[in-house]
């Protein structure tokens, strides 16, 4: 991080937080901070406010015969280890859509560490683990607008982790499985994520933070990660709480049987390396780690994580609906603007008028059209396409799991629909992944947001914004309702009213009934699906690109 940078950031994120001017203004050179971990000693920096460790490890690196493997635990080190610096990103591909490419400027095979903020001086504070989006692909945790220091500085212990990603964190085989004391493969970023949180629960305490109030947040894949966490025996009693922003629910494959269309995860795997060049195992793990990710990339290999028995049980609906979950409060909810930075394939076809928008929901719902069109009129067809993509998909999520969730453990729902200007003027409205840097308080001077996003929100309105939903997303931290000392009271969800609290331009205000009919809608077409033994619902079936019907039984 540069200095001019680091000094305004100081500057502004000392003040939103309490702490003296003087000392935010004028910052000395960041001061050591030690910590004795039963690993071994850390020493991190601190401004007086805030402590960083940077670049921990929490697992053995995963190359050589550990390619493929559950994460081992990681050795003690004598000394003192220097944490002031972020580890490279696992490999991954650049981002397909233009727009969130942002590529690690360093990666590695090498690449199970963690970053740690913490409020100098802290005791017993809850702790907020934040999984990366990217579609378990891509992404990193030491992303500029992924800095923790904000939020810490509200009082909590904030970690971001790196996981293995695409075709290292997600690959299934069948020699793979036949190795595995628990006949299991393919889920091997999950086991990531599940051996971080131990770490947290055994090592948090030196830092300050309380291991028995550990809430698990993640945006996009970051928030599957945190429903796939819920729904696995092997995270249970690791976390407390879970924040799922934009979250979405996709069939993943199961481990040897093809179903719902999807072919089995093994078979998949034998496919992969047919293409990389050798089936065999013992040449995949042999084979140069950029050569493994370049076929991955040349395939767009796009994992969702396997029900292999062990890790993933069922299907997430099919778990949430059981109560098969953590019973954890559950804090969700998604952007309004959701699919408007995705572009060519990824985003919904839009026809060229109201005519052939029209003649498109016919085609595709038959007898349900005339719902659709209430919905979403062909009027204004761009909007009608973009609004219904977003509900389908992660708006049937995030009302699905608060649905589920309510009588299990309690759950709140938020909806994010500010917009700030620059993405204002690109006409981005609130899109995918644009509350991140307002929960992360990387607004105002010295912010930052990816390459290709709009320039980051700096006006009062956008400060505003942030201080709101930071307050929140920390009380929810703490105790499980996103309450905060002068804040409008959250409601909680349930099914007959579904309360929600909306983050708009004006601020943060209580609401019901978001979007009145669209889960409903959506439901009901998720669930014929079900009945036929249809999974697949990603966001290329979903909206004006769900499959045409092929009788007016509807979709």
């Amino acid at each position: 991080m540069a200095e001019p940078r680091l000094r305004a950031k100081r500057a502004w994120s000392a003040a939103v937080a309490g702490a003296t001017l003087a000392l935010a203004a004028s910052p000395t050179h960041a001061a050591d901070e030690l910590r004795q971990t039963p690993l071994g000693a850390l020493r991190g920096q601190s401004d007086g406010v805030v402590a960083s460790f940077k670049g921990v490890p929490y697992a053995a690196p995963p190359v050589g015969d550990l390619r493929w493997k559950p994460p081992a635990p990681q050795a003690p080190w004598a000394g003192v280890r220097t944490a002031s610096a972020f580890a490279p990103a696992c490999l991954q591909p650049s981002s397909p859509i233009a727009f969130y490419r942002d590529d690690p400027a360093e990666q590695s095979e090498d690449c199970l560490y963690l970053n740690v903020w913490a409020p100098v001086g802290a005791s017993k504070a809850p702790v907020i683990v934040w999984i990366h989006g990217g579609s378990l692909m891509m992404g990193t945790a030491s992303t500029p607008h992924h800095d923790g220091r904000a939020l810490a500085a509200k009082g909590a212990v904030v970690v971001t982790i790196n996981y293995r990603l695409g075709v290292f964190g997600y690959l299934a085989h069948p020699e793979l499985t036949a190795e595995s004391p628990q006949r299991a493969s393919g889920n091997y970023g999950t086991l990531d994520q599940v051996e971080a949180l131990r770490w947290v629960r055994r090592n948090i305490e030196a830092f300050g933070g309380d291991p028995d109030s550990v809430t698990v947040m993640g945006e996009s894949a970051g928030a599957l990660s945190a429903a796939q966490l819920m729904a696995s025996p092997l995270a249970r009693g690791l976390f407390h709480r879970v924040i799922a922003q934009s979250v979405y629910l996709p069939a993943m494959p199961e481990l040897t049987a093809a179903r719902f269309g999807i072919p089995a995860a093994e078979e998949a795997g034998l496919a992969f390396g047919d293409k990389a060049g050798d089936r065999r195992l013992a040449a995949l793990r042999g084979m140069d780690a950029q050569a493994l990710l370049a076929a991955a990339t040349t395939q767009f290999y796009m994992p969702q994580g396997t029900i292999d028995g062990w890790v993933h049980k069922g299907q997430l609906v099919d778990v949430f609906e059981r109560g098969e979950q953590a019973q954890t409060p559950l804090l969700v909810g998604f952007n309004s603007g959701e699919v408007r930075a995705f572009d060519g394939p990824f985003g919904p076809p839009v026809p060229s008028d109201a005519d052939a928008y029209r003649a498109a929901v016919q085609a595709r719902y038959c007898g349900r059209a005339g719902d659709y069109l209430k919905l979403y009129p062909a009027e204004r067809p761009r909007d009608g396409a973009f609004d219904a993509a977003r509900d389908a998909f992660y708006g049937w999520a995030a009302m699905r799991l608060a649905s589920d969730q309510a009588g299990r453990g309690g759950a709140y729902l938020y909806y994010f629909d500010h917009v700030y200007p620059a993405a204002d003027e690109r006409g981005l409205g609130a899109f995918h992944a644009s509350e991140v840097p307002f929960v992360f308080g990387e607004v105002g001077p010295g912010a930052t947001v990816p390459e290709n996003w709009p320039l980051p929100p700096t006006s009062a309105k956008d400060v505003a914004v942030s201080e709101a939903m930071m307050d929140y997303w920390v009380g929810f931290a703490r105790s499980g309702r996103p309450q905060a000392d002068g804040r409008a009271d959250w409601p909680a969800f349930s099914v007959k009213a579904r309360g929600h609290m909306r983050f708009g331009d004006d601020g943060a205000r209580a609401g019901a009934h978001l979007l009145p009919g669209a889960f409903e809608f959506h439901d009901s077409i998720v669930q014929s699906r079900r009945r036929r033994g249809d999974m697949s619902w990603e966001m290329w079936n979903t909206g004006l690109a769900a499959p045409v019907a092929k009788d007016c039984g509807g979709t």
